[in-house]
């Protein structure tokens, strides 16, 4: 459920991260689900727990799951709007990078409606 790719240039602590609102947003993960513990998942991935405490304290301050002291870490009900403004803000991120490499245009509208096509 929550795997990573570790040959990826993308932090492990950004791929948990992204993977949570991934899970959250395709409903897999409802409100007030609790997430497994940091120790637990960091376990599970085979990840230092610090790496974990990162995504997971990212995720508290971004609103999208809340912590209960003693207790554990809960999906909080879903704010899709500032959900969907930070892709579109990592989107724009990519765009720039690949037009800076050379990309065009329709090198990009044809990747976008190769990933819509796959579902990826």
């Amino acid at each position: 459920m929550y795997d990573i790719d570790l040959q990826s240039r993308t932090p492990i602590y950004e791929q948990i991260y992204k993977k949570i609102v991934e899970l959250i947003m395709k409903k897999e993960l409802k409100p007030d689900d609790q997430l497994p513990s940091v120790r637990t998942l960091a376990k599970e991935l085979g990840v230092n727990p610090n790496t974990i405490s990162k995504a997971y304290l990212q995720l508290d301050n971004d609103s999208i799951i809340y912590s209960l002291p003693g207790r554990g870490s809960f999906v909080a009900k879903p704010n899709t709007e500032k959900i969907k403004i930070k892709a579109l803000e990592n989107f724009d991120t990519a765009v720039c990078e690949a037009f800076n490499v050379g990309l065009e245009k329709s090198d990009l509208i044809a990747r976008i409606n190769s990933i819509k096509e796959n579902d990826i």
